[in-house]
């Protein structure tokens, strides 16, 4: 079979396609590559695939000209090795920051003369040897002259040495503003001198004392394999098909995920993707007040991607998948092991005990299929896992860890907007935001978007008791009305449904979406950060499929002023009733920091859950077979486990 068309760039397509950008004429040696990722051919073709092959593969590329701060986006024939357009971005548009500025940026700091002067004058310190410089984008706070520049507003740390927890001893008062374009400090900010944390915050493995000793083995064998199959970045387990994507500013991508039914592979999403995310602190003091990263736009979630390792990251039979990127000079980028892929057990899938038959209680083990990716942005680490159920259940988790960014007291002070973690060091309140867009294609591409709200009934005749509730379905019929937020006095949730395909109740084939933990922002409307990432005014969003539209705060939030993305598209009000539905969900996770949460943080967990609500006509996970029965001892006693 030929490969499926939405593969993401291979390592050789990705070099062809540096290839072609190079014989612009206006590629010179100002020219970053900001990324390089696969242009997605029309949902016509995929989903005539494979009777109908695909055409020729294409690539779409976004440069940036440091010497004009110029972005662009071209894209390209990679079969023909010609451009096919090139398009400039609208003046003063940023794209993600490159992994080559990262480095490249903490060494214009370390070198800066101010940055020098301001170090020693505040903390005494002239080695920057051990000096820790973790960019920050700028933001936009209303200055528009700096809208012509490329700035970015890196936070500062010491290490005590080299291989010490560095953000544990915050350079509190002294940030940097630094010209990427350039490369250069153009200014450092002062204000005001905070002591150095007296204690270390070492959490690495050769800085532990001693370990707990009690801890026994713990194996994960299939000594048969796993029971999925992999042909590229394509997967079947059991009765789901799909295709796992990866770029440089998504991360990991799902796409085309089918489930096989009654002897035909019925669509489900056509595409899911992490979109865009935002930190917010919630700390008015200088240093603090301007830190709210757009991890997504601004840093690319991909570009940040770890290399994973086995027994650690991932446990068990594991499979991986590279990912194929480039850095900004055009120079091969493959993260190994970039995806992870396995099963794992998760409990009791379905049971049942019949009193009147005792000896033959039914009982299914649940598996589920893991592929998931984890990405460190700075001091942030974020897991994304996508989970597949037998009872075609679709889960998506981020997990968070880490290490928090920190803050200085001076003795004496207590923090009003953080936590107190240990002595002069605090960690700020603050917030994190996701928005995820989920592509239905649900039995084909005209689906419409249901909001179910749980009601009481009313107190009557028909109600002598008092005790009735219904759901109350309201099918979205426009953009507008389909703004909404979670509202727990009435267990709200949507529905997707296909009026055009029946179950066998008659009735709209459909999957559920139910969220999980959440929350709404704290900052005012007025802040500059909500401005920019408008998508979390609202839980959730519908709009019509438009080529285009793929970033929940628009394709360039870095240094943006706001009114792109979902609030821009949504204001048209566009008809979404019956036709080819994107639904957009954010959710976000508050995060009030606790002295457990240092010098790491342990795992929190956010997410979602997609249901099948009357798109099979009956469990589907009635057939999955029992497990043979097996002798263990427990507490002396001998047990039998179906």
């Amino acid at each position: 079979m030929s490969k499926h068309p939405l593969e993401p760039l291979s390592s050789q397509e990705v070099e062809t396609a540096v290839s072609i950008l190079k014989t612009l004429p206006e590629f010179n040696g100002t020219t970053r590559i900001i990324s390089v990722m696969l242009k997605e051919p029309a949902k016509e073709t995929v989903h005539s695939w494979p009777s109908s092959p695909a055409n020729g593969r294409q690539a779409k590329a976004v440069l940036l000209d440091n010497a004009i701060n110029v972005t662009s986006v071209v894209e390209l024939d990679l079969g023909g090795n010609r451009v096919i357009q090139r398009k400039t971005a609208p003046p003063g548009a940023q794209p993600t920051l490159s992994v080559d500025e990262q480095v490249e940026c903490e060494q214009a700091v370390l070198r800066s003369p101010d940055f020098r002067a301001a170090l020693e004058k505040q903390y005494g310190i002239s080695d920057t040897s051990l000096v820790m410089v973790d960019i920050w984008s700028a933001g936009y706070y209303g200055q528009e002259e700096e809208r012509t520049r490329r700035l970015t507003r890196p936070l500062c740390f010491l290490r005590a040495d080299a291989t010490d927890n560095g953000y544990a001893r915050p350079i509190e008062g002294i940030r940097p503003v630094v010209d990427l374009n350039t490369m250069q400090v153009i200014r450092v900010e002062e204000y005001g001198h905070w002591p150095l944390p007296p204690e270390s915050g070492n959490y690495a493995a050769a800085r532990v004392d001693s370990f707990r000793s009690d801890i026994k083995p713990l194996a994960i064998a299939q000594p048969e394999g796993p029971s999925f199959t992999l042909d590229g970045n394509s997967i079947s387990w059991q009765n789901w098909k799909f295709v796992i994507g990866f770029n440089a500013r998504e991360g990991l991508t799902l796409h085309h995920v089918r489930y096989h039914d009654q002897g035909r592979d019925r669509s489900v999403l056509y595409r899911a993707s992490l979109t865009e995310m935002v930190v917010p602190y919630g700390d008015p003091n200088p240093t603090q007040a301007r830190k709210n990263a757009f991890d997504v736009g601004e840093y690319g979630m991909g570009m940040c991607a770890n290399s994973l390792r086995l027994g650690c990251d991932c446990l068990g039979h594991i499979e991986y998948l590279d990912a194929h990127l480039c850095d900004s000079r055009g120079r091969a980028l493959t993260i190994e092991n970039a995806i992870c892929i396995h099963e794992e057990d998760y409990g009791i899938l379905w049971k049942h005990t019949d009193r009147r038959l005792p000896d033959t209680p039914e009982v299914r083990r649940s598996r589920r299929l893991v592929v998931s990716a984890i990405s460190t942005v700075e001091n942030y680490e974020y897991g994304f896992f996508w989970y597949f159920y037998q009872d075609g259940n679709i889960q998506f988790e981020i997990k968070l860890t880490g290490v928090l960014s920190l803050g200085t007291l001076r003795g004496g002070e207590k923090p009003k907007y953080g936590s107190l973690i240990a002595p002069l060091l605090y960690a700020p309140n603050h917030q994190h935001f996701f928005n995820v867009r989920l592509d239905f294609d649900l039995d084909g591409m005209e689906n419409t978007v249901q909001q179910l709200d749980v009601v009481p009934d009313l107190i009557d005749d028909s109600n002598p008791y008092e005790n009735a509730f219904y759901v109350k379905a309201s099918c979205l019929q426009t953009e507008q009305q389909a703004l909404a937020n979670l509202n727990v006095e009435t267990a709200r949730s949507w529905k997707i449904v296909n009026p055009n395909s029946k179950n066998a109740v008659g009735e709209p084939v459909g999957y559920k979406f139910l969220p999980g933990d959440n929350s709404v922002p704290f900052a005012s409307k007025n802040a500059w950060w909500r401005k920019r990432a408008g998508f979390v005014n609202h839980h959730v969003w519908v709009t019509p499929y438009t080529e285009g539209e793929n970033y929940a705060a628009g394709d360039y939030p870095n240094q943006s002023q706001g009114g792109d993305g979902l609030t821009k598209w949504t204001s048209e009000n566009r008809q979404i009733g019956n036709t080819d539905v994107v639904f957009w969900y954010t959710f976000g996770h508050t995060h009030l920091p606790r002295p457990e949460d240092y010098p790491v943080m342990p795992t929190a967990y956010i997410g979602f859950t997609l249901k099948p609500h009357g798109f099979f006509a009956m469990n589907p996970a009635n057939d999955v077979p029992p497990n043979s029965p097996v002798k263990t001892s427990a507490n002396g006693h001998t047990c039998s486990h179906r």
